[in-house]
C-alpha cells in the first residue's frame, strides 16, 4: 500500500510542472521581431501578439507563431 502511495506522490509531483507549463507569443516593440517565452511578460517593450492566448508547449507555440499576421510581416 505505501509503494502504491509513494507512486501517486511521484506521479503528481513530476506531472504537476508539465501542466502548469504556459507559453506566449510576444512581439519586442522597436525591432518588430517575434519570440516564444514561458513567462507572460511585464515589460512594456513587448506585447503579446496571440490575443493573450497560452500554449501549452513551445512547438504548439512556434506553429501558431507562424500563423500570426505580424509576425509573419517582418
Amino acid at each position: 500500500m505505501m509503494k502504491m502511495i509513494a507512486g501517486a506522490i511521484l506521479l503528481s509531483a513530476v506531472s504537476t510542472p508539465v501542466l502548469a507549463a504556459e507559453f506566449y507569443i510576444v512581439q519586442d516593440a522597436s525591432t518588430k521581431k517575434c519570440t516564444i517565452v514561458d513567462k507572460k511578460p511585464v515589460d512594456t517593450k513587448v506585447t503579446v501578439v496571440s490575443d493573450g492566448k497560452t500554449y501549452v508547449s513551445r512547438e504548439e507555440a512556434s506553429t501558431a507563431m507562424k500563423t500570426v499576421k505580424v509576425c509573419q510581416s517582418m
